[in-house]
């Protein structure tokens, strides 16, 4: 059986309109599901939204609707802008749907069968924005609670709790034993930190009288399931073949599980970090089966993380309308390394599509096959002399770029990827201006150095195609097809030398046409 790969985003929050740091994410799964998919792996993409919680339920009432109808018309925005960046998941968890709340449920009276909950009154300083009651541990040195933590009030009622402090031990050592549980290794080293102050029982439920809009608890309809509770069972609750039920058949879900779990630094700690490695190790999941988290940084605005109150949020939708969905995808993978914090810039993303992708790659694309139609109407001979054969080994080193680029990607590096795989381009420029390709088309006798160098020209670019699909799936396909290839995208056909002896290329039609500058509005909130 080959071997799959199943990666889930954190569930985006219908509390307000996508933003920025929500396009990273899920463009960021989407390339790296495809890069999967083209190396012939089974792929189950899982996202979606969590729709539940008190600020839903605040937000409906004061637009005066009913909570579901508030999530379902945000849900649609959501939806709309990963169909417009061209992000293909197999399925869409939303926490509202019959399939999830019946998991929810299910659960619960698993782990209050198993004796994993418990109920027990509990007084202390509740925050409404991150829907959680806070310690003193929380603190600032001031002794008050931070703006982090919005509007704070004091509760003092009765709740079921999750037995959370007592595998406080077991999950330290997890995570020595396990390194590769956490990427990069900073967020890990501040995850143990986290956990070694651990202290105290997670409240599960919130009161019926309070909040309404949550999933009812099995056993007590008085009690709605925290937020987080909630959401973070999605990963299962919409995985294939998962049923929560001790002893069922799991063999489908284990063919997949465990998944890769990409998240925003801001909800390492302490939900995937702490709550939901526990959640499942109370269920019954092995050490082995506690799913890695792969976590990204935050796009700022000038070093300063973007919020609705400074009014510096960026609308992907405006700028995939102003330039594309593909520049978009193609600025948000490269100007940022994976795990760390970026500052975006509009001016930056004009900058980069141009340099790397109008100015290198689509030069190199169209004066390629413009020389192939003009010295050999479009058809191609392959090299068979060792002494041309050399001539093109020695340009680009395939298979240590192919190496280093798989090697990136394995590193959830995807913007080292994209630079070894341009650098493809970069080298076939450089071939061209070495070996002048209109100069040896004037000299007779040189025939056959001419169909090296421009079969090695159309074969570098359908390599690099096939490297770029992922990143830009539309624009390799043009590639590929201004190639005259119509095969799927393989990557064991990265390799050179796969192009037929009299393969016959298409005109070329510019792909990345250059923006001549950007908006009035770069670098400005949206």
């Amino acid at each position: 059986m080959a071997e799959t790969f199943f990666i889930t985003t954190a569930i985006d929050y219908t509390n307000g309109a996508p933003h920025i740091g929500h396009a990273y994410e899920k463009v960021l799964a989407d390339v790296l599901a495809r890069y999967h998919r083209l190396k012939g792996e089974p792929v189950f993409f899982l996202t979606g939204v969590d729709q539940h919680g008190q600020k839903v339920q605040q937000s409906a009432e004061k637009q005066g609707v009913a909570p579901q109808e508030f999530v379902d018309g945000l849900t649609a925005k959501f939806l709309a802008l990963w169909d417009k960046l061209d992000v293909r998941y197999e399925r869409w968890a939303a926490t509202t749907a019959p399939v999830h709340k019946d998991c929810v449920r299910r659960i619960l009276q698993r782990l209050m069968d198993e004796g994993q909950l418990y109920k027990a009154k509990r007084a202390g300083y509740y925050s409404v924005r991150q829907e959680q009651f806070l310690t003193d541990k929380e603190r600032g040195e001031d002794g008050q609670f931070g703006p982090e933590w919005g509007e704070v009030v004091f509760l003092e009622e009765e709740n079921y709790l999750f037995r959370l402090a007592e595998h406080r031990d077991w999950l330290l050592n997890l995570l020595d034993r396990r390194p590769e549980l956490v990427t990069p290794d900073f967020r890990r080293a501040e995850l143990r930190n986290a956990v070694e102050k651990l202290s105290g029982d997670l409240t599960i439920s919130r009161p019926k009288s309070r909040l309404a809009w949550g999933i009812e608890f099995p056993f007590d309809p008085e009690f709605v399931t925290y937020v987080w509770f909630d959401a973070l069972v999605n990963y299962i609750s919409f995985a294939p073949g998962y049923d929560p039920a001790p002893g069922a058949d799991l063999s489908e879900f284990h063919r997949w599980w465990p998944a890769t779990h990409l998240i925003g630094k801001d909800i390492l700690i302490p939900a995937h970090g702490v709550y939901w490695p526990i959640m499942l190790k109370a269920l019954g999941f092995r050490d082995e089966e506690i799913p890695p988290l792969v976590v990204h940084g935050w796009w700022n605005i000038a070093g300063a993380k973007m919020s609705k109150s400074l009014g510096n949020i960026v609308d992907p939708d405006q700028l995939a309308t102003r330039y594309g969905a593909e520049a978009l995808r193609y600025y948000l993978m490269s100007d940022i390394a994976t795990g760390r914090d970026a500052d975006f810039s509009e001016e930056r993303l004009v900058q980069r599509f141009n340099a790397d992708l109008a100015n290198s790659l689509g030069n190199l694309l169209n004066r390629s096959l413009n020389m192939a139609l003009k010295y050999r109407n479009g058809v191609l001979r392959q090299p068979v002399q060792p002494e041309l054969l050399a001539l093109t080994a020695q340009a680009v080193d395939f298979p240590g770029i192919i190496a280093q680029y798989q090697s990136k990607f394995g590193e959830f590096n995807v913007h080292a990827a994209l630079e070894t795989a341009l650098s493809i381009a970069v080298l076939c420029n450089q071939f061209i201006d070495t070996h002048k390709p209109w100069s040896v088309a004037k000299q007779p006798e040189l025939a056959d150095r001419l169909d090296a160098i421009l079969y090695h020209l159309a074969d570098s670019l359908r390599i690099l195609a096939i490297l770029l699909s992922p990143v830009l799936p539309k624009a390799a396909r043009g590639m590929y097809e201004q190639l005259g290839l119509t095969d799927p995208f393989r990557m064991e056909d990265a390799r050179w030398g796969l192009l037929p002896d009299g393969h016959t290329v298409q005109t070329p039609v510019p792909l990345f046409p250059r923006i001549e500058k950007a908006d009035p509005q770069t670098d400005a909130a949206h």
